[in-house]
């Protein structure tokens, strides 16, 4: 008898066995087609944003003379950002190696180098919050993310840069400032401004407010252009500017929606509310400047998309429609007043108003995004105390501007020192097109 119960539990073993086996098999990471192709498609678009969006959007706000340098800027900080990402900047940004919740040690600012060259990426490799795309395409797509931020910055210094400078510059600014900031606000787990609860989801503190206060650094120790504020330096052809905004506008539903890493609902809010707040923040800015100076301008509404698709980014996972309008009309009004009274009460010539709209923007955008992520306010967040993560973001704000002011501040004074950071007058006045590259933008 016993030795029949023993064998009919062996039966019953060897069926159930396999079905464990295929339970567990079906468990494992299994790729998602949509989440895929969702990512595949926003990783373009936030490329797009840089070549050609941003590109044309500062290409057309300069000069004549100075268009293919700004354009070049551009192209060149792509092909380099590019290979850097591959070399060591995916590695020091999201490998965690080290890290521990809580625990603030050396891995907390700047990660490792285990995934350094892609070591062990392999198109099996795959990845998100829960593992349904290729680590390929999450490489890809926060590598697009890495070289807009310091292409941002070249519109501060637009006009007076030198080229080779330039490069050096935005090489050592990657690996110094942005890499560590990324890793900071969103490595995880261990990481300093995760742990302290920062809300940052597409790149208001990571990529805008770094930008911005590079920016104010980098035009500040440069120094005006020659002829600034006398010399009329009205841009040469607002057609460009306005289709780059274009550009930048539909390319940012990658920057945010795409930052939900997956084809879901929050993908589906963060467009919506990209879309609200960015509305609100240019007619913010066009009836500014109009009630201010008389005429509404191409250049005004221009900015004052920037200045919104700026604001809600930090915003965009966790704020509901109505908290996207008042963040856009609050980045409207008050980047206008910054990139003009501001900027001319203060005389800094920050040449493309990159702080202006991206600094202040950022800032703007990252401490609302601690008052309107609370249900309370329509938020889909998990914000309670509305106060408590107010002051989280402005910690995390206040970080952000103190650590990327001080190093881009030595970077640049070194490399002044080093090699000289601005072209002669002659070259400005000849214009950077001729001077640093031995083009023209035009040949009528």
């Amino acid at each position: 008898m016993t030795l029949r119960k023993f064998a009919g539990l062996g039966a019953l073993l060897s069926f159930v066995m396999p079905g464990l086996a295929m339970a567990e098999e079906a468990a494992a990471p299994v790729l998602n087609s949509g989440d895929t192709a969702w990512m595949l498609t926003a990783t373009i678009l936030v490329l797009f944003m840089t070549i050609p969006g941003l590109a044309l959007f500062y290409g057309g706000m300069v000069r004549s003379k100075n268009l293919l340098s700004v354009m070049m800027q551009c192209f060149a900080i792509t092909g380099l950002i590019s290979i850097l990402w591959v070399i060591y900047g995916y590695s020091i940004a999201f490998d965690t190696t080290g890290m521990e919740q809580g625990v603030v040690n050396f891995n907390s600012f700047i990660g490792g180098l285990g995934k350094a060259f892609l070591a062990g990426v392999t198109p099996a490799s795959i990845t998100g919050p829960t593992a349904l795309f290729p680590e390929a395409v999450f490489i890809t797509f926060q590598m697009t993310f890495a070289i807009i931020t310091p292409a941002l910055i070249v519109g501060a210094f637009a006009e007076r840069m030198k080229f080779s400078a330039m490069l050096i510059f935005m090489g050592v600014w990657f690996t110094l400032v942005y890499a560590p900031i990324a890793h900071m606000v969103w490595s995880g787990n261990g990481g300093l401004m995760w742990d302290w609860g920062v809300l940052d989801f597409a790149g208001g503190t990571v990529v805008h407010i770094n930008a911005g206060i590079a920016g104010l650094v980098a035009c500040l120790v440069l120094g005006k252009r020659k002829g600034f504020p006398t010399t009329p330096m009205a841009p040469h052809n607002l057609g460009y500017t306005l289709m780059g905004a274009a550009m930048l506008w539909v390319g940012w539903f990658g920057f945010n929606a795409g930052s939900a890493v997956a084809a879901n609902g929050t993908a589906g809010m963060a467009m919506l509310v990209t879309q609200i707040a960015t509305a609100a923040a240019a007619l913010g800015w066009m009836f500014a400047e109009w009630i201010t100076h008389g005429k509404p301008s191409a250049l005004g509404i221009a900015s004052g998309v920037v200045a919104g698709l700026v604001a809600i980014t930090p915003a965009a996972g966790t704020v509901g429609p109505m908290g996207a309008l008042v963040i856009g009309l609050a980045a409207g009004v008050v980047c206008f007043f910054c990139a003009t009274t501001l900027k001319r009460k203060l005389g800094y010539d920050d040449s493309l108003d990159a702080f202006g709209v991206h600094g202040i923007g950022g800032i703007l955008g990252a401490i609302l995004t601690g008052v309107f992520a609370a249900p309370a306010l329509g938020g889909f967040g998990t914000v309670t105390d509305i106060g408590t993560q107010v002051w989280i973001q402005i910690k995390g704000v206040g970080f952000t501007v103190i650590y990327t002011a001080i190093v881009t501040f030595i970077i640049l004074k070194v490399l002044d020192a080093v090699m000289g950071l601005r072209v002669t007058e002659e070259e400005e006045a000849v214009g950077l097109d001729l001077a640093q590259h031995n083009e023209r933008g035009y040949n009528l």
